[in-house]
């Protein structure tokens, strides 16, 4: 029997008022899982996402690839027919999501009491750099700086050199990933109790709770070990980082005395297993330098890299090559399962993005969504409101709905 449900959100309205990557994130997941998202664009222009990275006839990649499953609208909020649109909307919807700097939601007229009066049961989540209160929280703020603050950028990089930033939004996904999740956990509340709520989702508080065991151990050493950047290897488990092998790097991690043993039955060197300087953990992190030039040194003896890994899987030692994105998107288990998907937009045509990362047993099958044109469902979105054409036209007329290909 097929199921009557597109996907476990179905049913559930979200009103999006987000920009560029981390609350676009959250609002697609929200889409990728059926819920009925409507983004409402600032008008003259939109989500200034439309305007980078890759251009074709106008079109941007990167918006499509945040936005997409999303009804557009456009609406200048600065005007009192723009702000009653949006407050209707807020009455009908059961989650409304925003990511402007703190404080500017509640300029416009839409901040968390009003969402709160005019409907008790929204959940409402404000994602921002640094939160809603606190000395940054007005600060303006981007993912690096939040990595920065954080002291995750601390983390990266030669010991005696610059600190490195990854070149990637973690910060912004993973933020947004959060505000998803706080979002559904809300939603389960209302359910039980019939009250909304409002969340207050940070880009820092997301990248401090990365550190996996710098701040403890910072705290209960009393200070005494201060946790920083170490190159291309661990500070406290090793073997585990990056080694040359003989045409690319190679990732090993092995640090728990087992793999450590296995690890060296595949170099053919079983005695070092029990070597006094390599034994235990701590001895191999005194020994650092000693064992990175033993086992790159058996890396670059075999005849591939292929043979290297090869052996290491036979003596099951965890690693893996450092791939490319062009690499990474050719892989077949990405391929797969779905890691990379080939999505369609009607200007762009056929390309690949990252794909959804949840998966759920009873809607196996990934949803078709595409990404808007700017005010595309003006109408639609209205009318569900209760507007007539004409009165649609006499607010595009006034510039209070805007629609194009921006």
């Amino acid at each position: 029997m097929a199921n009557p449900q597109r996907h476990v959100l179905d049913g559930y309205k979200v009103l999006d008022f987000t920009q560029i990557v981390a609350g676009p994130t959250c609002t697609l997941m929200l889409a990728e899982m059926g819920a009925e998202v409507i983004k409402l664009e600032l008008a003259p222009a939109g989500d200034p996402a439309r305007g980078g990275t890759v251009l074709i006839n106008g079109r941007s990649g990167y918006f499509v690839q945040h936005n997409r499953g999303k009804k557009g609208l456009c609406i200048d909020v600065k005007t009192p027919d723009g702000l009653a649109i949006a407050k209707d909307l807020v009455r009908k919807v059961d989650v409304v999501v925003e990511n402007f700097s703190p404080g500017t939601i509640g300029r416009l007229g839409l901040g968390y009491e009003t969402v709160k009066e005019l409907n008790p049961r929204a959940i409402m989540c404000s994602i921002s750099a640094f939160g809603q209160s606190g000395p940054l929280a007005h600060e303006p703020g981007f993912d690096y700086l939040g990595a920065a603050y954080a002291g995750i950028v601390s983390m990266g990089g030669e010991p005696e050199g610059a600190p490195y930033v990854i070149m990637s939004a973690i910060g912004d996904v993973s933020t947004g990933a959060h505000a998803m999740g706080a979002i559904c956990a809300a939603l389960l509340y209302r359910e039980r109790t019939g009250l909304g709520q409002h969340l207050d989702i940070s880009l820092l508080d997301t990248y401090f709770h990365y550190h996996e065991a710098a701040v403890e151990t910072y705290s209960l050493s009393k200070g005494a070990i201060s946790p920083t950047r170490s190159g291309l290897h661990s500070w406290y488990a090793v073997p585990a980082g990056l080694f040359k092998a003989k045409d690319r790097y190679i990732i090993i991690i092995a640090p728990l005395d087992h793999q450590f043993a296995g690890l060296c039955r595949a170099m053919n060197r079983p005695e070092m297993a029990t070597d006094p300087r390599f034994k235990l953990n701590a001895d191999r992190l005194k020994n650092l330098k000693e064992l990175i030039a033993a086992v790159e040194g058996w890396l670059q003896s075999m005849p591939s890299d292929e043979a290297s890994m090869a052996t290491l899987k036979e003596y099951r030692v965890p690693h893996a090559p450092v791939l490319s994105v062009a690499e990474a998107v050719q892989h077949p288990h990405l391929r797969q399962r779905g890691t990379v998907r080939t999505v369609h937009d009607r200007i762009l045509g056929d390309f690949q993005v990252p794909g959804f990362a949840l998966r759920f047993s009873d809607f196996p099958e990934r949803l078709e969504l595409h990404a808007p044109m700017l005010g595309e469902h003006n109408g639609q979105v209205l009318g569900w409101l209760g507007y007539d054409a004409d009165r649609v036209r006499e607010l595009e007329k006034k510039g209070i709905l805007r629609s194009g290909p921006a």
